[in-house]
């Protein structure tokens, strides 16, 4: 009774994983286009979109993690003596267990593979809007250096007519005065200029390595799908060593068997021949 309850847990934990992952699916088409469009949701409401498909991915993958290590300790505790199997229904149940577990992790792989393609068309046009603005920004550094350029002109020439009206004692403080506020003006637009090109610079390295991230987290599941091929693999060339093992052991006790009918019949055979010879 024990072990078609396991069997009976796993299948549950299988439909169960099969169905988080379809409602994942269907999260991500119910909002693809309030992600993919900037007219229709804001940041922080795509945050909280990608938020929400990041838990639903990490529960789905702890619930194929569960799956396998279930199925690996049903694998450790059906081993007999020296390590090897000794029930071949048993074998090819947890063959179709890891087979099953195998199919989940392609289909969340696919799933997540949708939700990287989304990802991409929004890194892709936060970096459209940052190069723009670097565009904007170099336009307007050199307007604001023409401005100051003509404002420091005219200020030239308004104390030029002030010194022909005024007194050359009472120029010259004013002219000092609106040096220094013209010399404190452009150190400030310097300023603030560089920590616009410092704060865009930031943004767009910070957008580039979530992208680069998020790459290296889907090629680290494809990888587990591989490991996971690869055991499958392992499992299977394992039963076919053991089916020849049962083979060979069978030759074996047939070519014993052979050997003692064959010895048997030459002893038979030799008794009758002496007796015969004796008889007559």
């Amino acid at each position: 009774m024990h072990k078609p309850r396991q069997r009976l847990g796993f299948t549950r934990a299988a439909i169960k994983t099969l169905e988080s992952i379809g409602t994942l699916e269907q999260f991500l088409m119910k909002h693809k286009k309030d992600y993919v469009d900037l007219h229709r949701t804001t940041e922080q409401e795509r945050d909280s979109i990608e938020h929400e498909v990041t838990i639903f991915v990490k529960s789905c993958k702890e619930q194929i993690d569960v799956l396998r290590n279930s199925i690996n300790e049903e694998d450790a505790n059906s081993k007999g003596w020296l390590g090897l199997k000794g029930d071949n229904l048993n074998a090819d149940t947890i063959a179709h267990k890891h087979g099953v577990v195998l199919i989940l992790s392609e289909k969340l792989h696919s799933v997540t593979s949708q939700f990287d393609q989304l990802r991409a068309i929004r890194f892709q046009d936060a970096i459209n809007r940052v190069t723009p603005r670097r565009n904007r920004k170099s336009t307007t550094k050199s307007n604001a250096a023409e401005a100051s350029a003509s404002i420091s002109l005219d200020p030239d020439m308004k104390r030029d007519s002030e010194v022909r009206d005024n007194d050359v004692s009472q120029a010259a403080p004013m002219r000092v005065q609106e040096q220094l506020l013209d010399d404190e003006t452009r150190a400030l637009q310097v300023e603030l200029n560089s920590l616009l090109d410092s704060v865009q610079e930031t943004e767009t390295n910070m957008v580039e390595m979530s992208a680069l991230n998020h790459l290296m987290s889907t090629h680290v599941l494809q990888q587990a799908q591989q490991i996971e091929l690869l055991y499958e693999q392992a499992v299977e060339a394992t039963q076919n060593v053991e089916l020849g093992n049962k083979e060979l052991s069978q030759a074996i006790q047939r070519n014993s068997s052979s050997r003692t009918f064959l010895l048997l019949f030459l002893v038979v055979l030799t008794f009758s021949i002496l007796f015969l010879d004796w008889y007559s």
